[in-house]
């Protein structure tokens, strides 16, 4: 729930589902048809949090509709109706478009995207991450038609693997911190833990090269749990790990004192010690604030994303109205070039969805290849 909007309507072709949503959204219509939804003039903003393979026609179709659109990630299971996406959505400039790519409205992920952004981290040597949950990623269902219907991700032509669904977040964010795009990536994996009829891996491994021979190790198993999720960054001053919404730095013995790690809270890490990298922490210690690891429940950043697209979603709408007051709509190029101009909230472009789909499109059929793959620039290009 978020204060910035209204729940008018809820979309599912599955009537169970929308049956549910009833006492979570009591004031919101319920629909089994989207035209209806996109339609409805009281609609302004959709989110849209169907299966992948499925977002094109949805999106294109909200944008053409004068809809804001925020579309889950990965954008979709192909390169070309990613592509397609991105242009509907670079053709609608009075349109605000997010990519699901929540980490890029996190503000604990700002601090540590400039930090690391700042060479405090030394010269950038490799990155890595994972994602480990022991779970047949099958969901139950009553019959066999709802089945096949909601385990989609299970499905190399509908699906984007575990790379794609799960690991996009990861990948994109690595991508981010870097400010680069892979130029080549080796997939290996295989369904070594649930050989149930799916035909995409369980687990799998890549490695994403970088430019000046940087690397990003990613792995991902739904066949054992040990460590959980997280991503480091190794530079040769320190180690950045980001874990649980919470991020730390391991310095090198022979690392320059920055100066404000002496006041930082520490960590214990088996035999390393970890120092707290906490926004607003350099401002806490300033004001003789002691560091400690009380700060209470923070946004989670699927919220804070939503909460950014709603909050520009209306900055847009406003805009709009406000300058068609003032100077009517007959010069579209005046409005477009006006709402360039309008503040907005950090999140996911378009483009950053894209770049980010690609990366893992391409990772899939790697792992699934057991090959490498080397990126041609045109691929990045919408």
């Amino acid at each position: 729930r978020t204060k910035e909007a209204k729940l008018v309507a809820i979309c599912d072709t599955y009537p169970a589902m929308l049956k549910r949503t009833a006492d979570n959204a009591p004031g919101a219509t319920q629909e089994s048809d989207y035209k209806k939804v996109l339609a409805d003039k009281n609609v302004q903003a959709v989110v849209i949090a169907t299966p992948t393979h499925q977002h094109k026609q949805l999106v294109t179709e909200a944008l053409a509709a004068g809809k804001h659109v925020y579309c889950e990630a990965p954008l979709a299971h192909t390169v070309e109706d990613a592509r397609a996406i991105a242009a509907a959505a670079k053709a609608t400039p009075t349109s605000v478009f997010q990519a699901g790519l929540q980490l890029r409205s996190d503000s604990q992920r700002h601090f540590l995207m400039q930090f690391v952004r700042s060479g405090a981290l030394g010269k950038n040597i490799f990155s890595r991450a994972q994602w480990h949950k022991k779970q047949s990623w099958r969901k139950a269902s009553p019959n066999p038609d709802r089945e096949r219907e909601i385990n989609w991700h299970l499905r190399a032509e509908q699906s984007t693997g575990l790379v794609g669904e799960i690991g996009i977040h990861q990948v994109d964010n690595n991508s981010w911190f870097l400010k680069d795009l892979p130029v080549a990536v080796t997939g290996f994996g295989g369904i070594l833990q649930w050989s149930d009829g799916r035909t995409v891996a369980d687990t799998a491994q890549c490695v994403f090269e970088y430019g000046q021979g940087v690397n990003f190790i990613y792995d991902a198993t739904l066949a054992n749990s040990f460590d959980s999720d997280y991503e480091m960054i190794y530079g040769t001053d320190a180690a950045v790990m980001m874990r649980g919404g919470k991020a730390w730095m391991f310095k090198e013995s022979d690392a320059p004192l920055l100066g404000w790690e002496v006041y930082a809270r520490k960590d214990n890490f088996h035999k390393e010690t970890g120092i707290a990298l906490v926004a607003n922490a350099t401002k806490l210690v300033a004001q003789g604030d002691q560091v400690e690891d009380t700060t209470p429940a923070m946004t989670t950043s699927l919220q804070a994303a939503l909460e950014s697209f709603l909050t520009n979603a209306n900055e847009v709408t406003n805009a709009i109205e406000d300058f068609k007051t003032t100077f009517g709509d007959a010069d579209k190029a005046a409005l477009v070039k006006h709402l360039a101009t309008v503040p907005r909230q950090p999140g996911a472009t378009a483009q950053d969805g894209f770049e980010a789909t690609v990366s893992v499109i391409k990772a899939s059929e790697a792992v699934a290849k057991r090959s490498r793959i080397v990126f041609a620039k045109e691929w990045f290009q919408v």
